[in-house]
């Protein structure tokens, strides 16, 4: 019944428009204080405060950061002519060019919002000059940048192993296969649509235009390569290969010689106020989560689901079914922080391994990226189209469905996600 009474006392919260942050830490506080008095709050700020200072949460500010360099300093313009050049020969080339870039992007950010953010202003203008609807070219930006969650490095992936105390590398690696076949579907959407509204082809293949713009880009693909083979190769953790992320950023972006010092400084700034925020987020997560503990919340669900039943992949469904509606409500960080300690316990008595869980999640959460009323990355999206968002969400609608086949082939074929687990850990 107290358990009740603090989630209605939260949600309530919410709607009041409250940071989530602030309405976890009070209804954890209240919840504290029900069952075992204000004694128990003396360790409150240290408990937030170890919380919040995980090693592994360091790569959050710094793979911001390198987004923000990578942005700053003329690295994304190389990587769009480059990706130009060797499909945009095609019909929409220039929607598929934004979600290649989108992939390429996605390996420094770990951040969907950053991605649409960053190549948004620079892709939708482009698009809607060369014949694009706004609401198409807001939909494939849009679904393209919910990519950056899924292929490693990845924010909410970080999260989830903290909350779940898993892996933060296996995680990563089994984002890439996904994260590809996302892309190419994606890719195949769009031709779709190029088809359908007969959109002009961008230039005919050159070889040497291909060769041109491939040097030209050269010392910005050393970034993917340090981060996911120092990663891969286990010659670093996660958080080292954030750092070196930044380094390596740091010098492509002066050997450009375009690094913008105040479009650098602004980017850092928003960076900044959205790892602050990610932290709160957690260092209140550590409250709730002792509070559930203590409440034995976590191993009652636990318990009364398997009593239902133990076919690990009926489990899978609901808790698909579940994040998806949460998407619905929850950025994906405040999703996984306050859900993910909640099922933990169950998926370990299921037997599903925490890694593919933690991909499944993931997927899922990228999905609620683009579906009303929160969709933060669809309404950064239309925001920059000026695009009203039921307009794209119709458009949108075929490029979730791509994502969803995706989820539900990493759900019930756990080898696509975890074979490259297996090969490189295992």
């Amino acid at each position: 019944m107290i358990v009740l009474i603090i989630f209605v006392a939260l949600l309530v919260m919410i709607c009041l428009n409250m940071p989530i942050a602030v309405a976890l830490a009070i209804s954890a506080i209240l919840g504290l204080i029900i069952t075992e008095g204000v004694d128990s709050l003396v360790t409150v700020a240290l408990d937030m405060y170890d919380g919040s200072t995980k090693f592994s949460l360091i790569a959050i500010p710094m793979f911001v950061l390198a987004g923000a360099i990578m942005n700053a300093g003329g690295i994304t313009d190389r990587l769009i002519n480059f990706v130009s050049a060797i499909i945009g020969f095609i019909r929409g080339g220039l929607g598929m060019v934004n979600i290649g870039v989108s992939l390429f992007f996605a390996e420094i950010s770990g951040s969907a919002v950053a991605d649409v953010a960053a190549l948004g202003s620079v892709m939708i203008p482009q698009m809607k000059q060369r014949g694009y609807s706004a609401p198409l070219a807001a939909a494939i930006t849009s679904s393209s940048a919910s990519l950056a969650i899924i292929i490693p490095p990845s924010i909410p992936m970080i999260i989830y192993a903290v909350s779940a105390n898993t892996s933060v590398e296996q995680l990563f690696v089994a984002g890439v296969v996904p994260g590809l076949l996302g892309a190419f579907g994606l890719m195949g959407v769009a031709y779709v649509f190029a088809r359908r509204y007969n959109l002009p082809v961008e230039e005919a293949f050159n070889l040497s235009q291909v060769r041109r713009t491939f040097v030209e880009a050269l010392p910005a693909f050393t970034l993917p390569v340090i981060i996911l083979g120092g990663i891969f190769g286990g010659f670093v953790t996660a958080t080292e290969a954030a750092g070196l992320a930044v380094l390596a950023a740091l010098i492509v972006g002066i050997w450009y010689r375009e690094v913008d010092l105040k479009r650098l400084k602004t980017a850092m700034i928003e960076g900044g106020m959205q790892t602050s925020v990610v932290m709160l987020l957690v260092a209140a997560s550590v409250l709730m989560g002792g509070f559930l503990t203590r409440a034995q919340l976590p191993q009652d669900l636990a318990q009364q689901m398997l009593a239902l039943t133990d076919n690990r992949y009926v489990i899978l469904l609901i808790l698909n079914v579940f994040f998806l509606v949460v998407g619905f409500f929850l950025h994906s960080v405040a999703a996984i922080i306050l859900v993910i300690p909640i099922v933990v316990p169950l998926i370990e008595q299921a037997g599903i391994d925490p890694v593919h869980f933690g991909l499944v999640v993931t997927l899922n959460l990228a999905i609620g990226q683009q579906t009303p009323p929160v969709a933060s990355v669809l309404i950064t999206s239309c925001a920059i189209a000026r695009a009203n968002i039921w307009a794209v969400s119709k458009v949108n609608v075929y490029f979730v469905a791509v994502l969803l086949v995706v989820l539900l082939m990493c759900t019930y074929i756990p080898a696509i996600p975890m074979f490259l687990v297996e090969y490189f850990y295992r």
